[in-house]
């Protein structure tokens, strides 16, 4: 009988629905909690919805039980131009969660990064995410994986047709991308769905994971 329980933050974007779909087929989880703003498109015994506001997170952490988060939020600099509303989903939302997760114990916590990640970093929005992922390691939580893509390609449902040119002019470029330049290759989002429930179900040392390596992790799913 399945036993597992997980938790997805971002189930409606791109990657959390293609991770959602994966973790409804797979036998080793018995229920899939979605904390979300809306309801997800898919049907499924597993699922087990709570519609909230993802800003107040703590007010739900009673609810906030399980083996393992995953958390796929994120947005763009075009979908969020407030930079202050920027923050507070790519660093509120995942360091909020991460805390609750280690108050509940739970000993698995993925996220969703991004590549050139740094807190250092003198542009914003690599600034947030690199803060975001030294808010994350500093629960301590037994196996954190923070997954740093380089473009994920993929069609989504929102028009973003700027993102879509240069998605085809990488997929164009990828194959020149080689040797140390391997990480900067376009990657789908079934790749890292794949990853993090390989990552979530086997062995690994917790910690930042490149892109070419969540590609090489997808490969052993």
């Amino acid at each position: 009988m399945p036993q597992k329980t997980a938790i997805i933050l971002g189930a409606t974007g791109l990657t959390g629905s293609l991770l959602l779909d994966k973790l409804l087929q797979d036998d080793r989880y018995r229920k899939i909690k979605i904390f979300s703003r809306s309801h997800v498109k898919q049907k499924h015994e597993k699922i087990e919805e709570y519609l909230i506001d993802l800003f107040a997170l703590e007010s739900v952490s009673n609810l906030f039980t399980a083996d393992e988060v995953y958390c796929c939020i994120g947005t763009t600099r075009q979908k969020t131009p407030d930079k202050d509303t920027y923050r507070m989903i790519d660093f509120g939302i995942p360091a909020t969660a991460a805390k609750i997760a280690r108050n509940n114990e739970i000993r698995t916590f993925q996220v969703i990064s991004a590549m050139g990640a740094n807190e250092n970093s003198k542009i914003f929005y690599n600034r947030v995410k690199g803060e975001m992922e030294g808010a994350v390691m500093e629960q301590k939580i037994a196996n954190t994986y923070i997954l740093q893509p380089s473009l994920i390609g993929g069609e989504r449902e929102e028009n973003r047709p700027m993102e879509y040119l240069w998605k085809k002019i990488m997929s164009l470029g990828d194959n020149l991308l080689v040797g140390n330049l391997k990480k900067y290759r376009s990657i789908h989002p079934e790749a890292i769905a794949k990853a993090m429930i390989y990552l979530a179900n086997n062995e690994y040392t917790s910690g930042r994971i490149p892109s070419d390596e969540i590609k090489d992790i997808a490969e052993k799913y």
